[in-house]
């Protein structure tokens, strides 16, 4: 967001929360101060008093439904934890609740989509906008390179087909299984299908009895993830249906359609907002628990296509573009800290 706001000469900055002490040097002249996912302890604390004292606005941004305690025992079974110990509700009740003392003494609060924003009402006093994620100035150039080289090369393609999940840390186990079975059936009746798992996924089930037709890529940084996403055929994001993942981002998305890559997703809030909107030319289908099956040979089917694909990729990539681009919510960011002269985040 500052990267954006700076592209159209709007004074912003950042700072670490371990850069208080400095910052609260330099509070004059700064009319916002946005707390992204900081968590209350006494420099926080100082912070936020000298900002009122100054009438400096303070708003809190998330883009994760983890700013309200009541929803932790949902989040524990979510992120599929042993819910058992004792001392595992002190350690998420502990951050959960951080973060929220913070969010109460905000006049306000940005987050990602209507879902999350209406969650963020409750906490912070006062308005809360969206301002959806999308992609950074690096992450969009390197996009638009990978981008170029597959349209160049018509989408062709010698190798077999990749199916890629790109799960980021094993918390994502229950959502993954949505999908396992689907891939698993592909994997049987298909020779040329493989899937590439990046991130730290360590529970996949029968997948592993597909050795030779699996991938394994740890976490990558976001430039490199990007030519990871550029290299498969389908992208999938399957996710339980609930609170905490209705309040999740369409990034999972976006990320792989810059980049020309197909998505199966399944159809929270976010998703639906983003492919099933109507008279959008979304790069990828919803899919419902029971459609893994049919989601992915229709997806299959396409890619192998190359005219076909290519024209898909073609009719959706402007949309992407103006939707999702590093210098496109500019606007949207201005409103939600009120257009003021001068702000930190």
């Amino acid at each position: 967001m500052v990267e954006a706001l700076r592209a159209i000469d709007f004074p912003a900055t950042w700072c670490r929360v371990d850069e208080i002490p400095v910052l609260l040097s330099k509070l004059d002249g700064i009319a916002a101060i946005v707390l992204a996912r900081v968590r209350y302890d006494a420099t926080v604390a100082a912070l936020i008093v000298a900002a009122r004292s100054r009438g400096i606005k303070l708003l809190y941004d998330c883009d994760d439904l983890v700013f309200d305690s009541s929803y932790v025992h949902l989040l524990l079974d979510t992120l599929d934890l042993d819910t058992r110990p004792a001392a595992l509700f002190d350690q998420w009740f502990a951050y959960v609740g951080r973060i929220e003392a913070t969010a109460k003494l905000c006049d306000g609060g940005i987050a990602t989509n209507q879902g999350l924003a209406t969650k963020l009402g409750d906490v912070v006093d006062g308005t809360v906008r969206v301002v959806p994620n999308f992609l950074n100035r690096l992450q969009q150039e390197a996009s638009e390179q990978l981008l170029r080289a597959k349209v160049a090369s018509g989408f062709k393609s010698d190798k077999p087909t990749l199916v890629g999940y790109f799960s980021g840390t094993p918390s994502h186990r229950r959502d993954f299984a949505v999908a396992i079975p689907a891939l698993v059936r592909l994997l049987q009746k298909d020779s040329q299908i493989r899937i590439r798992i990046v991130g730290y996924m360590d529970d996949i089930g029968p997948l592993l009895g597909f050795s030779d037709q699996l991938e394994r890529v740890p976490l990558l940084n976001w430039v490199a993830l990007q030519k990871s996403v550029a290299e498969v055929d389908i992208n999938i994001a399957p996710l339980q249906d609930n609170d905490f993942t209705n309040c999740k981002s369409d990034l999972k998305y976006f990320e792989a359609a810059s980049v020309g890559t197909w998505t199966i997703a399944s159809p929270t809030v976010p998703f639906r907002d983003a492919i099933g909107a109507p008279g959008g030319q979304p790069l990828g289908r919803l899919c419902q628990a029971d459609e893994w099956d049919e989601a992915l040979e229709e997806a299959v089917s396409l890619v192998r296509s190359q005219e076909r694909y290519a024209a898909a990729v073609d009719a959706a990539i402007d949309g992407i573009r103006t939707r999702y681009g590093w210098n496109q919510s500019t606007d949207r960011i201005g409103e939600a800290i009120g257009d003021q002269s001068s702000s930190v985040f």
